[in-house]
């Protein structure tokens, strides 16, 4: 019985729909993605056997990972995996980036994103410089504050529409805070958490936030209940004047039972200011703006100020810090 012989097999050419058949041998191309080379099934396998091509040591020629060295790296513990692959794939970061301690971005990152190619352990540069005076004692306040305290906060906007010219925002903030700890007492007091014990005041001893390039100083406006506008205002600029020529008492600087920070006359609508103990209460006033209000038949713009209180909610309730904050809001909006 004879044989055949077996049939050629040539091109059949290219037949939508149809099988090519071939005798033509097709070599595949290793493929670069994030500067590793690798075979479309190698990265397949690896996928499915869970290893990471990064952290595989190339065996084939130009830097190609092969089948086998995916096979290695699945038998082999990740101490003995290479790492050279990664170090490869790190660019190292202009001369000028480094020197000024930024990081260089690569703006043919995968996905059009931006990545970091400088080491982690390069530190940004600058000079430390001493904390000392104001500013340490400032720090020290503020962090027992903040480990002291339970801060909670409520925040509303000041309807000014009303105001007749020449009122002093200062002088009406000050008077407001008097008016509502006369409404709700609660904030107007000092809690002693070690002794359980809360001192409620008759009086009203403002604590003024003065800014400074040294740190921040809280002197106090004694006996704000007994001022009027124009008395608020000269004690007001009298403070900030010793402030700055460093001639206040250290006796100005304690022993208020509630304190405003007036920020909005630099920037920014609504804070977070810190509590001091042993005070339960601090008001912050925002930038005044105007905006649209809607009013019985129409819409009118109105000057509305922001204003920010926090309490310690240890000692009082948010009841409490809800009608201190409604008394002040209605005697802002009051014409004068």
């Amino acid at each position: 019985m004879t044989t055949a012989a077996p049939t050629e097999r040539v091109d059949a050419g290219t037949v939508v729909g149809a099988m090519q058949a071939s005798n033509e041998v097709k070599h595949e191309a290793a493929i670069a993605i994030g500067g590793i080379k690798a075979m479309p099934a190698v990265r397949a396998a690896a996928k499915k056997l869970g290893v990471d091509l990064t952290r595989v040591r190339p065996s084939g020629p130009d830097a190609v990972i092969t089948m086998q060295d995916v096979k290695n790296a699945v038998a082999s513990p990740p101490s003995l995996v290479a790492t050279a692959t990664i170090q490869a794939a790190i660019v190292t970061p202009p001369t000028t980036a480094a020197a000024h301690g930024a990081y260089a971005t690569d703006p043919r990152s995968l996905a059009g994103k931006p990545v970091r190619t400088t080491p982690p352990t390069v530190n940004a540069s600058g000079q430390p410089e001493p904390i000392r005076g104001v500013r340490r004692n400032m720090a020290r306040i503020m962090a027992e504050a903040h480990a002291q305290v339970v801060p909670t906060m409520l925040c509303d906007d000041a309807d000014l529409h009303a105001w007749a010219p020449g009122n002093d925002i200062t002088a009406r903030l000050i008077r407001a805070i008097v008016v509502a700890c006369k409404a709700e007492p609660a904030l107007n007091a000092w809690f002693d958490m070690a002794n359980s014990t809360r001192t409620l005041h008759r009086r009203v001893d403002i604590g003024i936030a003065v800014d400074t390039p040294e740190g921040l100083f809280v002197p106090a406006l004694r006996n704000a209940d007994m001022l009027d506008a124009g008395r608020i205002r000269e004690g007001v600029n009298r403070l900030r004047a010793q402030v700055e020529d460093r001639s206040i008492a250290a006796d100005e600087l304690k022993g208020y039972t509630i304190s405003l920070s007036n920020f909005g006359m630099y920037a920014g609508r609504y804070a977070t200011p810190v509590i001091v103990p042993p005070c339960v209460a601090i008001i912050a006033a925002g930038k005044g703006r105007h905006q649209l209000v809607p009013v019985m038949g129409g819409i009118e713009t109105h000057k509305v100020l922001p204003l920010s209180l926090t309490f310690d909610h240890r000692a009082a309730t948010g009841g409490e810090a809800a009608r201190f904050l409604k008394a002040m809001l209605d005697d802002l909006a009051r014409p004068s």
